[in-house]
C-alpha cells in the first residue's frame, strides 16, 4: 500500500507527500531532501523545545484554554510546577516560537505553535496507524 499525505484547505491540496522513497523519482527525492537539509537547524531547534514531556504539557493546556491563553500561575496549578519549571520551559518555548507573552504573566500559543500542536495530533494517529499496518 502506498501511502501519503496530503494538506488541502478548502477541498485544494496544497501539497501532497508520499511516505515510501519508492514512490519519489530519484531527482524529486534528492532535491526534497536538499531542501530539507536547509531547514534542519530550524527543525532541531522546534523539535529541542518540544522533547519535554513538561513543554508538551504546557502547550496542550494552552491550546485547550477557552481564549488560548494562560497566566503564570495557572501552569503552575494545573500542573502542578515550581516556578522554576514554569520560567524555564515558558523561556524555551518563546524562543522557539511556540508561546508569546502577552501581558506580565499571561502567556498565549503563537499561531505557529497552535498549528504545531494541531500536527502533532495527526502525528501520533499516523503512528498508531502505521504500527497497526506493521503489527506492532
Amino acid at each position: 500500500m502506498k501511502l501519503k499525505i496530503q494538506l488541502v484547505r478548502d477541498g485544494k491540496t496544497l501539497f501532497e507527500v508520499p511516505l515510501s522513497p519508492a514512490d519519489w523519482s530519484k531527482q524529486d527525492l534528492e532535491e526534497e531532501l536538499k531542501e530539507n537539509e536547509e531547514s534542519f537547524e530550524r527543525l532541531a531547534k522546534i523539535f529541542s523545545v518540544l522533547s519535554h514531556a513538561t513543554r508538551l504539557r504546557m502547550m496542550s493546556r494552552l491550546v485547550e484554554a477557552d481564549d488560548r491563553t494562560l497566566r503564570f500561575a495557572d501552569f503552575m496549578q494545573d500542573l502542578n510546577l515550581n516556578p522554576k519549571i514554569v520560567w524555564e520551559n515558558s523561556r524555551k518555548l518563546e524562543e522557539g516560537g511556540l508561546l508569546e507573552k502577552t501581558g506580565r504573566g499571561k502567556y498565549a500559543c503563537s499561531e505557529f505553535g497552535e498549528t504545531f500542536m494541531m500536527m502533532s495530533l495527526a502525528l501520533r494517529r499516523m503512528i498508531e496507524s502505521i504500527e497497526q499496518m506493521e503489527g506492532l
